[in-house]
C-alpha cells in the first residue's frame, strides 16, 4: 500500500521528540508499505532553532510550514493548514497517486486532510488520541467541521473505548470506528533495578521518586501536581518531585514550588529522548499523570511495562488500562484526593511482575496488524455480495 499520512504529531528538526508514539507506529508500517509521512509545522516554531535531526529508517517524512493568522480565527485553522499543504506540497501531491490518506489528529489536520482527499479522489481515515475531541470538539465552530470529516472518513481509529463513544457522538457508524490501543517498545521497556537506574541519573538511593513524564502545560495536570506535593512531603519528608519534558507552564513550576517552600525537592529535567526514559521509569516509586482530559497516554503504559505503578487521573481510555493492582485512580483536578493517592503509592508494597506482565499485552506487533487490516479493508473493501442490496 502506498499511504499518506498527515499530522503535526511527528518528529521535526524543530521538535525532535514530538509524538514518539506515531514514530513507533509509522516506523513499523514503513516496513511492510510505502509511507510518506508530511508534519505541520507551526510557523512561529519554524522561526526558532532547529534542535535536532530527524531519519527514520523505511519512511519518507518531511513538512511544511503552517501557516495562520494568529490568537484569533482558530475556526479558519483547518482551511489555512489545506492551504498551506497546497501551496507548498500540491503539485507533489497530485503526482505521487496514493491509494490513502491517513490523518492523525481530528482538528485542524483531520479536516485539512480529508477535504484534500477528496480533492485527490483517494478514501481517507481519521485517528483520534485525545485532546482532539474531549477538548476541540467542545467549541461551536469547530464541532461540525469536526463532525463532517468523521462522518466522511472510511473509517476512524481511536486509542481508547472511552474516545470511540465520542467518535459516535458525533454520528459516525459503529462498524467504522475501531478502537486500537498504541503498543509499547519491550525492547526498550522492562522491569529492572531501581538502584542501578538511580545511580545512572545520578539520584538518591532511598528518598521517594514521583515521576511526571510530559508537556508541562496547565491540561496535563502538571501544576495540580505541584499543588499536591507539600502534603506528600509533610508524610514523606525525603521525597522527590522530578518532571520530565517542556513546555509553557516550565517557570511557573518554579515560581510555585518556590512559593510552596519545596523548590529543593522539585527538579526539572527538561526533555529526555524517548530511548532514555527506561532509566527514569524503573528509578521512580510511582509515575503520576494527573491529566485534565486523556486518550491513553503511551507514559502509563511504558511506565507499568517497567513494573513502576501509576497514579492518574481517571478520565479519558485511563481507567481501561490500569487495574487496581498497577495504580490508584482520581478525579482530574482533585488536588487533595491527589495527595492521598500519592501518599498511599510511596507506602504501598507493590508487584511489579504484575505489573509488567499486564503491560506485556500492549504490543506494536499487535498494533500494527489491526492497523494493516484496517487500511487494506479501505483501500480494496470486500465486494458486496450478488444480490445483496446496494
Amino acid at each position: 500500500m502506498k499511504i499518506l499520512i498527515l499530522t503535526n504529531l511527528f518528529p521535526t528538526p524543530w521538535d525532535p521528540l514530538r509524538g514518539a508514539f506515531n514514530r513507533q507506529q509509522f516506523e513499523r508500517l514503513g516496513q511492510n508499505h510505502e509511507i510518506d509521512v508530511l508534519t505541520a509545522v507551526d510557523f512561529r516554531e519554524r522561526w526558532g532553532g532547529v534542535r535536532g535531526e530527524v531519519s527514520i529508517a523505511g519512511l519518507r517524512s518531511d513538512h511544511f510550514v503552517f501557516v495562520y493568522p494568529p490568537r484569533f480565527g482558530r475556526s479558519l485553522h483547518a482551511a489555512c493548514w489545506l492551504l498551506s499543504l497546497l501551496w507548498q506540497r500540491g503539485r507533489q501531491l497530485r503526482a505521487a497517486h496514493y491509494d490513502c490518506v491517513l490523518a492523525s489528529w481530528a482538528y485542524p489536520d483531520a479536516v485539512a486532510a480529508g477535504w484534500l482527499a477528496r480533492r485527490l479522489g483517494i478514501p481517507y481515515l481519521v485517528k483520534v488520541h485525545g485532546s482532539d475531541l474531549n477538548v476541540q470538539a467542545t467549541h461551536a465552530l469547530r464541532r461540525p467541521q469536526i463532525r463532517m470529516v468523521l462522518r466522511g472518513a472510511s473509517a476512524v481509529i481511536a486509542v481508547s473505548h472511552a474516545l470511540a463513544g465520542k467518535v459516535t457522538e458525533l454520528g459516525v457508524e459503529r462498524n467504522r470506528v475501531h478502537v486500537v490501543y498504541n503498543g509499547v517498545d519491550h525492547a526498550l521497556f522492562i522491569p529492572g533495578s531501581r538502584s542501578e537506574a538511580r545511580v545512572r541519573l545520578g539520584l538518591s538511593a532511598d528518598a521517594p521518586l514521583l515521576l511526571y513524564v510530559g508537556n508541562l502545560k496547565s491540561s496535563k495536570g502538571c501544576l495540580d501536581l505541584l499543588e499536591a506535593f507539600p502534603a506528600v512531603v509533610a508524610a514523606r519528608p525525603r521525597a522527590r518531585l522530578v518532571y520530565v519534558g517542556t513546555g509553557p507552564a516550565g517557570a511557573a513550576l518554579l515560581d510555585r514550588a518556590a512559593a510552596l517552600g519545596c523548590a529543593k525537592r522539585v527538579q526539572l529535567v527538561g526533555a529526555v529522548a524517548h530511548g532514555d526514559l527506561g532509566n527514569w521509569f524503573r528509578a521512580a516509586d510511582v509515575l503520576c499523570l494527573p491529566s485534565h482530559n486523556e486518550g491513553v497516554p503511551n507514559v502509563v503504559l511504558e511506565a507499568m511495562a517497567c513494573g513502576t505503578p501509576v497514579v492518574a487521573s481517571y478520565v479519558g481510555g485511563i481507567p481501561e488500562v490500569v487495574p487496581e493492582y498497577a495504580g490508584i485512580l482520581v478525579p482530574p483536578h482533585a488536588v487533595e484526593a491527589l495527595s492521598v493517592a500519592l501518599i498511599q503509592a510511596t507506602g504501598r508494597s507493590w508487584d511489579c511482575t504484575q505489573i509488567a506482565a499486564h503491560a506485556s499485552g500492549f504490543r506494536w506487533e499487535d498494533n500494527i496488524n489491526r492497523m494493516e487490516r484496517i487500511l487494506q479493508e479501505v483501500i480494496a473493501p470486500a465486494p458486496v455480495p450478488v444480490g445483496a442490496p446496494a
